[in-house]
């Protein structure tokens, strides 16, 4: 049988070949210079001015300034440097300037492009000075007004990119310094050391405060979505703890209504079979409502609740109870007076229930906020019976003092709003000249019932 043995050559005895290390050197700096490559190429948000995100339009303003004060100042002080001092041609002194100073107004909105640029044109200018002889005595590569146009654009470059790109740009300047050793006149002063070290500081620098102002930033996102999240999160506890006071409301009817109708065949002779029946039918049905509810009422219970309270097993409190709220405030260290209807007035359960829990909160409010201030609670209902008002006022404190503890149940006015809002009420709260604060709550009164008279009138002339 012929063909090709599927049995692995063995290695051989010293092992795998190794590369030789002279190419792992070159490897590594291929890598490297593909590393810079795609740093030093690709920029960050380009087109967007520097501090752009800043809210005051005058500070948006100041890299335009800066950037402007610094073109026009270096400009005519390069040319007259290199011209003059460096010997170096008018019309040679002229481009290189322009190149050097002016595409620093670039570096507002895209300050990696205008390093392109500027290090090319100190590069070129670095060589162009190499051969003259003013060189000789002063600075080399990199003229002093070179340096501080430098500098200002390593600001600016700071100000906008990445650490990865601000170290590329680092080593790059540091890298044509040194390959400037090559090429250094004698009696020249080098000054590629002096740029490498400043350079690196500018960014240094200018790196940490921007990293340092959009900490700052995120963190006040972060704060704003919090408070928004806090005070939705405040809403919704309140209103299930509405709607877990408003199952006992409607819970006492509902049972109201499974005992009067499962109890009427026995309470009323004569009923025929089909209204049995009926009465069967609404009794059940009652029962399933109140099912549906308690498992409603198990789901806006948090489970903290749950744990520790158990269920709520008494009676919602209505303006009935306002003389013992009123007390346990007294008590407490701030004088209320009270003034309520001298007649009984009917009130729907949920409109009882929310006047009391308004005054309430009113109540612990004053107690948190102006302890001790002399406080007046009044219900009036409305002369043409529509609506009752609900008032609470409280004067200034006669004296700061430390806030006591609460009574309230709920989030203070956000409470009043959603109990005002469930009733179809209005309220009207705001602080008094004086450095009190009033709460005014208006409710919506049941409509009277008919008399019995004015129904068998309609009942024996109908329309």
């Amino acid at each position: 049988m012929t063909g090709r043995s599927s049995t692995p050559e063995p290695e051989p005895a010293h092992g795998p070949v190794r590369e030789p290390a002279h190419q792992r050197a070159l490897r590594a700096a291929r890598q490297a210079l593909r590393v810079l490559a795609v740093e030093l190429g690709t920029p960050t948000e380009p087109g967007t001015p520097l501090l752009d995100s800043v809210r005051s339009p005058w500070l948006r303003r100041v890299p335009y300034v800066v950037a402007f004060a610094f073109a026009v100042s270096l400009l005519p002080t390069t040319i007259t440097v290199l011209s003059h001092d460096y010997g170096l041609d008018g019309g040679m002194s002229g481009a290189l300037a322009t190149a050097q100073t002016v595409p620093l107004l670039l570096a507002v909105t895209r300050p990696l492009q205008a390093w392109w640029v500027i290090f090319a044109a100190d590069v070129i200018g670095a060589l162009a000075l190499a051969g003259e002889d003013g060189v000789v005595g002063r600075a080399w590569p990199w003229p002093p007004m070179e340096i501080v146009g430098y500098l200002a654009l390593m600001l600016a470059l700071s100000l906008r990119e990445r650490r990865r790109t601000l170290t590329a740009v680092w080593l790059t300047t540091g890298m044509a310094g040194l390959l400037s050793e090559v090429f250094t006149p004698e009696g020249s002063n080098s000054t590629w050391v002096l740029m490498f070290v400043l350079t690196g500081v500018v960014l240094m620098m200018g790196a940490t405060l921007r990293e340092r102002g959009d900490a700052q930033r995120k963190l006040i996102e972060q704060e704003t979505i919090s408070e928004a999240e806090r005070a939705r999160r405040t809403l919704l506890e309140e209103r299930a703890r509405i709607a877990r006071e408003l199952h006992d409301v409607v819970a006492h009817h509902m049972s109201v209504i499974t005992v009067q109708a499962a109890s009427a065949p026995y309470r009323i002779s004569g009923i025929p079979r089909e209204a049995e029946e009926e009465f069967g039918s609404i009794a059940a049905t009652a029962r399933e409502s109140l099912a549906e509810m308690r498992r409603l009422l198990g789901v806006l219970r948090s489970e903290e609740a749950v744990r520790h309270d158990g269920p709520e097993k008494t009676p919602q409190p209505g303006i009935a109870m306002l003389p013992k709220l009123v007390e346990g405030t007294v008590r407490a260290g701030v004088p209320v007076e009270l003034a309520l209807p001298e007649e009984p007035v009917a009130l729907e359960p949920a409109v009882d229930l929310s006047a009391y829990r308004i005054v309430q909160e009113a109540l612990a409010n004053v107690v948190r906020h102006a302890p001790g201030a002399p406080t007046r609670v009044s219900v009036t209902p409305a002369a043409d019976g529509a609506r009752l008002t609900v008032l609470v006022v409280n004067s200034a404190p006669s004296a700061p003092s430390a806030p006591l503890e609460t009574t309230g149940t709920g989030h203070g006015l956000i409470g009043m709003r959603e109990r005002v809002r469930l009733v179809d009420g209005s309220l009207d709260t705001g602080p008094l000249p004086d450095g009190g604060f009033r709460v005014a709550a208006q409710l919506p009164l049941p409509p009277p019932p008919y008399p019995a008279s004015s129904l068998s009138a309609k009942d024996s002339h109908p329309a």
